[in-house]
């Protein structure tokens, strides 16, 4: 049992941390202000390798695993990007592994390297408005006609529509069957074309830089070529990608937390107040070693899912608990570095307050943490299942 990352791992993880501090405090207050993609930090990433860190050599990715995803993409949560860096390129990731497992050779070789150069950036169309959590009750229809699908209906919290140039899309091509719940959706990646794609951005509390979307489909129309896969099983596919995000998502929240921990020990040591720095003060060391703790567990428990992942066995819980446990990890230690700033720490000089904005959506999405507690339950601990 080790639980130090190797040289080679620590190298790929010092490299991200390298790219990401260009984008400081003040760019990223900037497009947290003005509401803009970060093009140039995606290209940087692209220039680092990190956009094609897990896809394979041959389409011109570093061929590497989920371990080291999870290293890079906490390195990119602690910059000061904090979610919107980690959200930027974060699709990239593990988001294109439906293509490479089901997909055919020459889609691969059409889309892969594009995606790895940062050439094309992607969205992910899964989630609908009446469905939430409830994927296999998607309505989103896609029709086939001939040698392509015409696709009607409706997304929501698309990250990164505004810019994308591709959409993989969950759509519906038979009747749900509730017998076969998870049957009758196909999965795509296709062009996103805004004569039939009506892209809303969302206002939303945090991660400014990275847009959500509403997107209403009328009348897409996706070449049969563009399908992933076989028709109807396109659920089936999604659920590869689903423990590598959960882990990666918990991995990010930690890393955020991490940065805002050390703004609150560095203004802790710096505050003087009745002649003596607030950091010798043990109501405000106590919380803070918390914090410390609580993330470095949670760390290790996405480590612990990662390497189960990399070895090919069964990680759901510890997946689902990576997440839960780096969200609410990631959350407690942001909330206190605004508090341990006292007033301050509402301001946005001192960017603690972006940073809880934006850690907070590691709570909320990909699933919420009362679905993981029922998830817990019932695979864990073998309790009836509750929905």
């Amino acid at each position: 049992m080790d639980f130090e990352p190797t040289p080679q791992q620590r190298a790929v993880a010092a490299a991200a941390a390298e790219a990401c501090k260009p984008f400081g405090d003040d760019y990223w207050y900037a497009r947290d202000q003005d509401g803009q993609f970060p093009h140039e930090f995606h290209r940087a990433m692209a220039e680092a390798g990190v956009l094609g860190l897990t896809m394979p050599e041959e389409h011109g990715g570093s061929g590497l695993g989920i371990v080291e995803a999870t290293l890079v993409m906490h390195e990119v949560a602690r910059s000061s990007g904090a979610q919107s860096a980690a959200s930027a390129i974060h699709i990239n990731i593990f988001g294109p592994h439906p293509i490479l497992r089901f997909g055919s050779e020459e889609q691969q070789r059409r889309w892969i390297p594009d995606l790895v150069a940062g050439k094309v950036k992607t969205c992910f169309g899964v989630t609908e408005p009446n469905a939430g959590l409830d994927t296999t009750s998607i309505t989103t229809r896609a029709e086939r006609r001939g040698d392509r699908y015409v696709v009607h209906g409706q997304k929501i919290w698309t990250s990164t529509a505004q810019v994308a140039d591709k959409i993989m899309l969950l759509a519906r091509t038979a009747p749900r069957d509730d017998s076969v719940r998870t049957g009758g959706l196909s999965l795509f990646y296709t062009d996103l074309d805004r004569d039939r794609v009506d892209v809303r951005r969302i206002a939303k509390m945090g991660r400014s830089a990275v847009d959500s979307n509403e997107l209403f489909l009328d009348g897409l129309e996706v070449p049969v070529e563009d399908r992933v896969g076989e028709e109807g099983r396109g659920f089936e596919y999604l659920l590869h990608s689903l423990n590598p995000e959960r882990i990666l998502i918990g991995a990010e929240a930690v890393g955020i937390g991490r940065n805002a921990l050390d703004r609150a020990t560095r203004y802790a040591r710096e505050r003087v107040v009745f002649g003596r720095p607030i950091g010798q003060n043990q109501a405000i060391q106590h919380p803070l070693a918390e914090c410390w703790m609580e993330l470095e567990a949670a760390f290790l428990v996405c480590l612990q899912a990662a390497d189960l992942y990399a070895r090919g066995r069964a990680c759901g819980p510890q997946a689902n608990a990576a997440k839960y446990l780096g969200a609410e990890a990631g959350f407690k230690t942001c909330t206190q570095a605004v508090m341990t700033h006292g007033g301050m720490g509402y301001a946005k000089e001192y960017h603690v307050e972006r940073l809880l904005r934006e850690v907070l959506i590691a709570r909320v999405a990909p699933v919420s943490p009362q679905l993981i507690l029922c998830h817990i339950a019932e695979k864990v601990l073998g309790l009836p299942k509750s929905y």
